[in-house]
């Protein structure tokens, strides 16, 4: 039996989870509501609620898995990308941990967990799971990308986004209209009650299969302030309509590019993974195209579309299978050292 302990601190979610054989046993995240006075991340304060969270976190890991520590055959840890004072309290930690037990580390690349989460399988419930190839949208806070899976280690980034990712555009229109941080579940809650249709804002024209996010937050800013000089309260009067077409917007340029990439491909198997794909529109955007175009859609659940140590585990059991692991002076990367999951 293979028994993988993973832990994954890339940002503000401190996560561990225990998996056999391919199964997961537990998984057990500590959220930092701390930051949302602050409308986004501190990387001071992560770090700091890293090393307050992480052992109690896996120690509750290991008890809801009931496995013991002796019984784990190695440590999976987040390298990166992400925060580097984050990552360095995982990174630190699962040395130390797999030192103690004289077990292999061995390291993942966080975007590549959020592409494995959809292999990740659970005791008693039914899993389908995409097959090589396949095209992922990856798309969180911090990446917008379409990638083509050949196998677990085999990733190639087809298209990219140039500037900002769709849920930093999320975030900054919904600081922007004054309805706080994170943005992505106030804006997707605030969706379903709009219309969708009713504004319209700026849509790049980007070559290639690549994304661009930064001329749609300058063109809702720029109208959002003449809206609000001609009426104060016009956010508070029309943050449902806003809500809807600024999804709207961001869907249809994600789905576009998809779109294209498949068709050029020749690729039927498409599946979303990162924060963002737990946003309702654009799950619905996924099952309409599979209906329209014949695509076979693999879409996450809740619990895998943000950080999580599940995911971290899936890649660390491949892994392990492949004797892949990792020497003990290993250093944590951050986002200036691995940016994404093709390189």
């Amino acid at each position: 039996m293979v028994t993988i302990l993973a832990i994954e601190s890339s940002c503000d979610d401190t996560s561990a989870a225990v998996m056999r054989d391919g199964v997961l046993l537990s998984n057990v995240t500590a959220s930092q509501l701390v930051h949302e006075a602050y409308g986004g991340v501190v990387p001071e304060l992560a770090s700091r609620a890293h090393q307050k969270n992480i052992v109690p976190v896996v120690d509750q890991a290991l008890k809801k898995a009931g496995v013991s520590r002796d019984e784990l055959s190695a440590v999976a840890f987040t390298r990166g990308p992400g925060l580097m004072g984050s990552l360095l309290v995982g990174v630190s930690f699962a040395k130390g941990f797999a030192a103690s037990l004289g077990v292999p580390m061995i390291e993942v690349n966080h975007l590549q967990g959020h592409i494995m989460a959809h292999f990740i399988r659970e005791e008693g419930e039914e899993h389908r799971e995409p097959s090589f190839p396949f095209l992922c949208l990856l798309v969180s806070g911090g990446n917008s990308q379409i990638v083509l899976v050949r196998s677990y280690k085999d990733m190639e980034i087809v298209g990219q986004t140039i500037d900002d990712a769709a849920g930093e555009a999320i975030d900054k229109c919904s600081k922007v209209m004054g309805l706080g941080y994170p943005g992505g579940p106030i804006i997707d809650r605030l969706a379903r009650q709009g219309n969708p249709e009713a504004f319209e804002f700026s849509k790049p024209q980007i070559a290639g299969y690549d994304y661009s996010f930064s001329g749609l937050k300058t063109s809702f800013l720029y109208h959002l302030r003449e809206w609000v000089q001609a009426d104060p309260d016009f956010v508070e009067h029309h943050k449902e309509d806003l809500a809807a077409s600024l999804e709207k917007t961001i869907v249809d340029i994600l789905m576009k590019k998809l779109r294209q990439a498949a068709k050029d491909l020749g690729i039927k198997q498409v599946a979303v993974a990162g924060g963002v794909s737990a946003n309702t529109g654009l799950r619905n955007a996924f099952l309409d195209h599979a209906r329209r175009y014949g695509w076979e859609v693999f879409i996450p659940k809740f619990g895998y579309t943000t950080d999580n140590a599940a995911m971290i585990a899936m890649v660390g059991t491949y892994k392990f299978r492949d004797k892949d692991f990792c020497p003990m002076e290993a250093p944590a990367l951050g986002e200036c050292d691995e940016g994404s999951v093709g390189e």
